[in-house]
């Protein structure tokens, strides 16, 4: 057997069809593709899963629950686990290093399953109820991880608006209050000059 002498099982492989090419070969004038329709134009083809405009199959099906991404990467730790662990204190660095968890972990959870006997300090991996009774009956302590959850643009907006407007508000509550300028008085107009005043002009006689 060499590489050369490698070829497809009989059968396996056939020839393509030269359509369009004659009415002898059984291929020509329509080429297999029938007369008028969709299907028969150049383009007329849709896409799969397409049922002619009528509610596919893949949206009447009813949906349930969902698929987490990162479920894989969590990992599930029993307290038998912790006993045999030298460490007083635990966290997922730990657990890595003991070959208790995958190198790929991202997270881990202790489930109460096997018993503990000695004082473990658990930080920052998730705890089931019961585990955490186990824990802490056998005298060690949990201090589960809080993950703060980021504001979104909107929010940072909203916020941001929010204390630049108490602070305009405190600003203006700490000013003093201004006082207002006495009104000034208008001077005494100036007396004009004794004399002969301008002759009245005499009123036209009334029209008859």
């Amino acid at each position: 057997m060499r590489l050369n002498d490698l070829k497809p099982a009989p059968g396996s492989k056939s020839a393509r069809h030269r359509v369009g090419r004659g009415i002898g070969s059984g291929w020509g004038k329509t080429a297999g593709r029938g007369h008028k329709g969709q299907k028969s134009r150049a383009g007329g083809f849709h896409k799969v899963g397409f049922e002619g405009g009528q509610m596919p199959l893949h949206r009447r099906l009813p949906k349930r629950g969902f698929t987490s991404l990162s479920r894989r990467f969590v990992e599930v730790v029993r307290l038998h686990e912790l006993q045999k662990l030298g460490a007083d204190e635990i966290d997922l660095m730990v657990l890595k290093q003991a070959g208790v968890v995958s190198v790929l972990a991202i997270d881990a959870r202790v489930i109460n399953s096997g018993e503990l006997s000695r004082k473990v300090a658990v930080r920052g991996i998730g705890v089931t109820k019961g585990a955490k009774a186990a824990i802490e009956a056998a005298g060690g302590s949990v201090a589960v991880a809080t993950v703060e959850k980021k504001a979104g643009k909107k929010q940072a907006r909203l916020d941001e608006r929010r204390k630049a407007r108490e602070a305009a508000i405190a600003a203006v509550g700490q000013a003093p209050a201004l006082k207002k300028a006495p009104a000034e008085k208008k001077a005494p107009a100036e007396a004009k000059p004794a004399g002969k005043s301008a002759p009245k002009k005499a009123d036209k006689p009334a029209s008859k």
